[in-house]
């Protein structure tokens, strides 16, 4: 059994995010629980029974005045031992009909917003003497594939600025899981945008298929136990990340002529 830790999680109310919180539940942590409505937080507290678990409900696309709540949550729990990055938005377009505040909205929400959530805790963090970040991204962020290629974009984003994070606070304690999962059954087709910025509605075969929530995040909660690098859950789709690395050119082929939504 993991000694208890204070775990903050984002996109807490769904997906990836809502099974490391019920997986973190289990373990007798400490939750901070945040995403973008109150209401759909009220609830997932109310369901996990975690009486002691606070509530920091913030949006990652809008994060004025995030550190000054960031710092009130800090003393109320009395530090933040892991931070879980799940909240996000995915995308369903080919590039050339995209608009280009869908792009934005990519790097708004996944990039800058888990950006501004990371520099408000990194100094509490080095105060206190550490800290780890395990932070969801996708194969997305280590090659790409049609039709996603403004959250490909982001996800490659969060790669490098995490990686360089790495590098300059070793030194301070600080730790960094990338996790980049494959297909997951969660609603992140539903609900990621198409060419004009709306929601696609429906549900992407592979993602269908995918693993189970529940299973990534087992991996993700194993990653931190076990400070690793990099997790990659899924299926076969992670040959992928493989084949990037020792034979980009066969990944390449694959990924033309693929059938993607």
């Amino acid at each position: 059994m993991s000694p208890r830790r204070t775990v903050w999680i984002s996109g807490a109310t769904s997906g990836i995010g809502k099974a490391v919180a019920e997986a973190c539940h289990q373990r007798g942590d400490l939750l901070i629980l945040s995403a973008r409505k109150s209401g759909d937080l009220d609830r997932l507290h109310v369901a996990l029974g975690a009486t002691d678990a606070l509530i920091a409900p913030f949006d990652l696309g809008h994060t004025d005045g995030l550190s000054d709540m960031v710092s009130r949550i800090w003393k109320e729990a009395g530090g933040v031992d892991a931070v879980v990055h799940s909240g996000g938005i995915s995308q369903r377009s080919r590039l050339i009909d995209t608009d280009p505040a869908v792009d934005r909205r990519m790097m708004e929400v996944n990039y800058f917003g888990t950006l501004a959530f990371t520099r408000a805790l990194l100094p509490h963090m080095i105060a206190a003497g550490g800290g780890h970040f395990a932070v969801v991204t996708s194969l997305m962020g280590l090659f790409s594939a049609p039709m996603r290629s403004g959250y490909a974009g982001a996800k490659h984003a969060m790669h490098g600025w995490f990686e360089a994070l790495r590098a300059e606070h070793h030194g301070d304690g600080i730790r960094v899981t990338m996790v980049s999962p494959g297909f997951v059954r969660t609603a992140i087709s539903l609900n990621a945008l198409t060419a004009d910025g709306t929601p696609q509605g429906t549900m992407d075969e592979a993602t269908d298929q995918g693993i189970s929530a529940e299973r990534c995040a087992a991996a993700i909660l194993r990653g931190i136990d076990r400070n690793q690098a990099l997790v990659t859950p899924g299926k076969k789709e992670v040959l992928g990340y493989w084949l990037s690395r020792f034979a980009p050119g066969i990944l390449r082929r694959v990924a033309r002529n693929a059938k993607v939504t």
